[in-house]
C-alpha cells in the first residue's frame, strides 16, 4: 500500500459569484468622496488627543528646541563667514 500525503488546507474560501451581490456593493460603496469623508471620520474618533497642558507644554518645548537650533545655526554660520571671510582675506592679500 502507497500512502498519499493529505492535502495542505490554506484557509483561502472561494467565493461564490452572485449578480446581485456584486449590484449591492456598489451601492453600498458609495460615492468616493462621501466613503473618504466617513472613513476619515471613523479614523479620528480613534485618536487620542491631548488635553490643554499637554499641548502647550509639548508646544513650549518646540518652541525652545526651535529657539535653541536657530541660535546654534546662527553661531555655526557666524563662525563659517568669520573663517572664510579671513581665508579670503589671506589669499587675496587685501
Amino acid at each position: 500500500m502507497t500512502q498519499t500525503e493529505p492535502k495542505k488546507r490554506t484557509g483561502a474560501v472561494k467565493k461564490q459569484k452572485d449578480e446581485n451581490n456584486n449590484s449591492n456593493n456598489k451601492k453600498s460603496e458609495g460615492n468616493a468622496v462621501v466613503r473618504y469623508v466617513r472613513e476619515t471620520r471613523g479614523e479620528m474618533r480613534k485618536v487620542t488627543w491631548p488635553t490643554r497642558d499637554e499641548a502647550t507644554r509639548l508646544t513650549l518645548i518646540v518652541l525652545a528646541v526651535t529657539a535653541a537650533f536657530a541660535v546654534f545655526l546662527g553661531l555655526v554660520d557666524l563662525a563659517w563667514s568669520t573663517v572664510l571671510e579671513q581665508l579670503v582675506r589671506f589669499i587675496v592679500g587685501a
